[in-house]
């Protein structure tokens, strides 16, 4: 069972918005000021935050702030400010959502909903064997899947594609040649004539270096390709 810390100065909002979390078979935690919320979290387990934004004590933004400083929760901000600027600030200061007053409940519990699982997703993520993962920058690499995203951005990739990725991305800073990209992703001699690698690593560019918006797969004349350190 999910523990849901709501913070609120306003009662009746904490009240409201407790009884649609109960509903849906969480456990509700209630603070009523930024230093209640911050003592709270340090006494029990919690899930998420639902963090309202102008407080007394400590406002909503501070909290969020404090928090950051140690802990990856997922905090969904409320405000009554409905400025660009208002909901800028939240997410600089490390909300992972943001709603305005008055809200609707039930897109209130999408969002919990939604912010858990990605929050479980990634939990899940780094159980795993961390061979199976290579990350460069934005771009992330899952062996096990053969999946490749860029800012949770899947790029699709055939499987040799995929596999002369890995083969470089794994030995970041060694250069490979030709022949050699070819014997280890095809498992097979090469020829002088086979431009098969040339194609591939063409493609490769086409599809990942538009994505990262920078040049990943680096040409050394005259000997192959590397991906620096």
């Amino acid at each position: 069972m999910k523990n849901i810390l709501v913070v609120d100065d306003e009662k009746d909002i904490v009240n409201l918005i407790s009884i649609y979390l109960q509903n849906e078979g969480f456990t509700v935690l209630k603070a009523h000021d930024g230093q209640e919320a911050l003592d709270i979290f340090q006494q029990k387990k919690v899930d998420l935050i639902i963090l309202d934004v102008m407080m007394p004590k400590m406002d909503g933004m501070e909290v969020c702030r404090r928090l950051r400083e140690q802990h990856t929760v997922p905090i969904l901000m409320l405000s009554a400010k409905a400025e660009d600027m208002d909901k800028v600030l939240g997410l600089m200061t490390g909300a992972d959502d943001y709603m305005i007053k008055p809200f609707n409940p039930l897109e209130l519990m999408a969002r919990v909903k939604s912010l858990l699982r990605r929050s479980y997703q990634f939990k899940q993520v780094d159980q795993e064997d961390e061979s199976e993962f290579l990350t460069i920058n934005s771009l992330v690499i899952n062996r096990a899947s053969h999946t490749v995203l860029n800012q949770d951005v899947p790029i699709i990739l055939t499987s040799k594609e995929f596999e002369i990725l890995y083969l470089l991305a794994s030995n970041r800073g060694r250069v490979f040649s030709t022949e050699e990209i070819f014997e280890r992703v095809w498992e097979e001699k090469y020829f002088a004539s086979n431009n098969t690698v040339m194609v591939h690593i063409s493609n490769l560019r086409e599809k990942i270096e538009k994505e990262m918006g920078y040049k990943l797969i680096k040409t050394v004349w005259g000997v192959g390709y590397k991906i620096d350190e």
